[in-house]
């Protein structure tokens, strides 16, 4: 997938903090999708996709496939006695609440074993049940409510997949939005790929596991497997020069990635061994962006790219070739934007790369 900077001289005075993802007030952000890449060698189309690039088409990203019907229920808040042959998940069932959140009331651990004549708090609430390829981006744009709130409030974990029939909950006082509201209100952000960017699946089910060749594309009813090993001693995805660091900038942005000034098309090579958990021009400011998990929780990230060269589900070797670097976004000059998180926080590359 090929990506050409449109800026002009007024954009770029514009963007002037872009070492960060950026507060986007009175700025036009790209459009938001997701771009399956192409093998090298295809052609790239001409029509516009998002601010400053051009990409090919592409089937929608997960939580534009599956339409998300705001069924909340609301809960209040109760005791219930168990009976003998009660399970929790059929206390949810009568209860209406999510049998996770009954779980954590309780302070019961996994598998929830519960006996005849226990007392049981059910918490109040409104909880959604979810729909199999239902997202929690997409679930958070029905309610009209961040999905962090969301993902914090259910307290969920990696590998942040959810389950066709669980029940979570919607905090606050979120109600159902048109199409039209959510989409503008709408801004996609790192945070929101990782912990609500997968398609639920069937309670008894496995998610799918990477595949090797950018040729082959998983679906984006398909939920990717995280990869379990340890990713070790990470490497610098490009050789340039950090011109924005880690943390509050000189105008008070928050950068929770540091830019490499690069050349134009300079290959990005992936930090450690991992699977590819996005690749598209859905981040705001940044462009082209390809997304990587590895193992024990860390993740990788990738913006302003040119080219973007693998595909959501691709297994990548450590300093495998994964994309070009460009102009796109809200670079003020050819660059790669790199993060690096521990579960849900940004932490400083600089602390996790080897000293240049």
């Amino acid at each position: 997938m090929r990506f050409v900077k449109r800026g002009t001289v007024a954009a770029a005075l514009m963007i002037g903090v872009s070492g960060c993802i950026p507060s986007n007030a009175g700025r036009v952000t790209p459009a938001q999708q997701t771009l399956p890449t192409v093998a090298p060698g295809t052609p790239p189309a001409t029509e516009p996709q998002g601010e400053g690039v051009t990409a090919l088409p592409s089937p929608p990203p997960a939580w534009e496939a599956k339409r998300v019907e705001p069924n909340a229920r609301s809960v209040a808040a109760s005791s219930y006695i168990v009976r003998p042959g009660d399970t929790l998940r059929g206390i949810a069932n009568t209860t209406g609440a999510g049998t996770e959140a009954i779980a954590r009331a309780n302070n019961l651990p996994p598998p929830f074993p519960i006996r005849a004549g226990q007392r049981l708090t059910i918490p109040g609430g409104r909880y959604h049940m979810v729909g199999r390829g239902e997202t929690g981006i997409a679930i958070a744009r029905a309610y009209g409510v961040d999905w962090s709130r969301i993902a914090t409030a259910n307290a969920l974990s990696e590998p942040f997949i959810l389950r066709a029939g669980q029940r979570i909950l919607i905090p606050g006082d979120a109600a159902p939005r048109s199409a039209a509201e959510r989409a503008a209100a709408f801004q996609l952000d790192i945070d929101d790929i990782l912990t609500g960017g997968e398609p639920a699946i069937e309670p008894n089910a496995r998610p799918s596991p990477a595949v090797t060749s950018p040729r082959r594309v998983l679906p984006s009813t398909a939920a990717v497997a995280p990869p379990s090993s340890n990713p070790g001693t990470l490497i610098w995805p490009v050789d340039g020069r950090v011109f924005k660091r880690f943390g509050a900038g000189d105008s008070g942005e928050r950068n929770n990635g540091i830019k490499i000034a690069v050349p134009l098309d300079t290959p990005i090579a992936a930090a450690a061994a991992g699977t590819v958990a996005y690749v598209g021009t859905g981040v705001p400011g940044l462009g082209g962006v390809v997304i990587i998990r590895h193992g024990s929780g860390l993740t990788t990230v990738y913006g302003h790219a040119s080219q973007l060269l693998v595909q959501r589900g691709q297994a990548v070797k450590k300093g495998q070739k994964i994309a070009l670097s460009g102009d796109t976004g809200y670079a003020e000059r050819p660059a790669v934007h790199f993060e690096i998180r521990s579960g849900r926080t940004p932490v400083d590359p600089l602390s996790r790369l080897p000293r240049q």
